[in-house]
């Protein structure tokens, strides 16, 4: 067990929660609804809650799924649109800290470094550092349960590009946007083709000379309704509690069943997608060349298209597409492979995230460091052999916070059942006939590259119950709630 830093008195809470972004703050609800007589802290790294919808401040930030199904299960969206910007979800996720009296459990400027979990005491050893002060803090617990995303805080990906070094201008990633960046009037080349580039361009194109979306390979994309018309209109003759509960479930099933038809008939939800493109930009626009992915629809996530804000900028002429691979950055601009220069006062490089195993903290058990690599996953929520700790990981086919419910559900159920039976360690351990499980990765049939970036260094998943993570929410929100927590992997031990 690690040493604690001289003058630090240890404070203990029941259960320990890190990060106060969106699955945190859905942690604290379930707990203290569900776990009424347990306490619990959540330790934040940053000055503010929101996660997510606080780091990252480009232009145009948004979610990519409807609040109806990214916004909590007990808390109704009230909001005019579904697809909505940035600050409204973060103004969202305060106002349920508020309301339920979950910003009391809130400590800010906690940057958690280290845990260690002693099995002689059951308690994990937390480290953090307020980062306004500079000061370490130490905290016990009888449970961890980690909330802190999937991707670094500290950088997105930044791959390198020749000649970046020579171009005159700023080159800014979006997770570290400068709020005095000046983009009007400017000629701004935007690298990426995921949800980030999709969100910026047709945003920044309203004030630049022009912007250029540059792209190595397409993705899919369709446009949808920022406005839900369906929830408005429940909520004319409806509570506003059952008009949510009702468009969230619709929305489910058809998130569901889009998800399935693109595995059962990739083709022919290809054709569907690639004719509604062609559809919102007209005969003469290169469909086939800029829109066209080589691989199947839902292998990497489907890009929305807000009111089909990316094409009318592209239909305008304010924003244009360039599929092709970099050669080198120049002083002016951008060296295409095909000889073409693209003209550049601002690069953006909309590259992607980071992803980190949770956290980026370090972890041991019984002084012995924990390789996440080198563990199994159990249900997607917990790790082989590393006893009385959760974490949050949302779908990447569906809205994270679906996840985030039902992964709090089962938490809690773990919790009182270690209450109910005395226990105070619950661990997952392969029995003999799971030792010769085939490893697969973490998430299945996702060829995003970020994801296959940080494939290697996430848990593994085998192919039986419970060792899967299988990213099917209507399938898992019956088993996390319904199936017993001592199943015979779930060790439940005293000590």
């Amino acid at each position: 067990m690690m040493s604690k830093p001289t003058g630090a008195t240890p404070s203990h809470t029941d259960v320990l929660i890190v990060g106060a972004g969106i699955s945190g703050i859905g942690a604290g609800y379930h707990l203290q609804k569900r776990c009424k007589d347990r306490s619990f802290v959540i330790l934040e790294g940053r000055s503010d809650l929101g996660g997510t919808w606080d780091l990252f401040r480009y232009p145009g930030i948004r979610s990519d799924s409807d609040m109806h199904t990214l916004g909590y299960r007990f808390k109704p969206w009230e909001g005019d649109k579904a697809i909505t910007s940035g600050a409204s979800i973060q103004a969202y996720v305060r106002q349920t800290a508020t309301e339920y009296g979950i910003d009391r459990h809130i400590r800010f400027n906690h940057q958690v470094s280290d845990a260690a979990f002693a099995t002689d005491t059951a308690l994990w050893t937390v480290t953090a550092t307020k980062t306004d002060t500079g000061e370490t803090v130490i905290y016990t617990c009888n449970f961890l349960f980690m909330c802190s995303g999937y991707y670094s805080y500290q950088g997105g990906h930044e791959p390198t590009f020749p000649g970046s070094e020579s171009f005159d201008g700023p080159i800014v990633h979006p997770q570290k946007w400068p709020e005095d960046l000046d983009y009007s009037g400017k000629n701004v080349v935007v690298i990426g083709s995921g949800a980030t580039a999709v969100t910026m361009v047709p945003v920044l194109a309203a004030d630049a000379k022009h912007v250029t979306m540059l792209q190595r390979s397409p993705s899919y994309m369709t446009a949808r309704p920022s406005v839900d018309r369906w929830a408005q209109r429940l909520r004319r003759f409806l509570p506003a509690k059952v008009a949510y509960a009702i468009t969230r479930q619709i929305n489910i099933n058809r998130i569901d069943r889009v998800y399935r038809l693109t595995r059962s008939s990739p083709q022919k939800i290809r054709k569907v997608l690639l004719s509604l493109v062609r559809k919102e930009l007209g005969p003469d626009f290169d469909v086939d060349t800029h829109f066209t992915p080589t691989y199947d629809p839902w292998d990497q996530r489907l890009c929305l298209v807000p009111d089909g804000d990316l094409f009318q900028a592209l239909r305008s002429g304010d924003a244009s597409m360039a599929t092709d691979q970099i050669d080198t950055f120049t002083k002016t601009g951008i060296r295409l492979h095909s000889g073409d220069h693209l003209d550049a006062d601002i690069i953006v490089t909309a590259t992607g995230l980071k992803l980190v195993t949770l956290g980026e903290m370090s972890f041991s058990v019984d002084g012995n460091p924990v390789d996440f690599a080198k563990t199994w996953t159990y249900k997607g929520i917990a790790y082989s052999d590393v006893p009385n700790l959760a974490s949050t990981f949302g779908y990447i086919n569906a809205s994270w916070t679906l996840r985030v419910d039902i992964t709090c559900d089962y938490v809690c159920r773990v919790l009182n059942h270690m209450r109910s039976t005395g226990n105070n360690i619950c661990v997952p351990r392969l029995r003999p006939e799971d030792l010769d499980m085939p490893k697969r990765p973490w998430i299945d049939d996702f060829s995003a590259g970020y994801m296959q970036r940080m494939m290697p260094l996430l848990p593994k998943q085998g192919d039986r119950e419970p060792w899967r993570n299988t990213q099917n929410y209507l399938e898992e929100k019956k088993k996390f709630r319904k199936q017993p927590v001592d199943d015979g992997v779930m060790h439940f031990e005293r000590v």
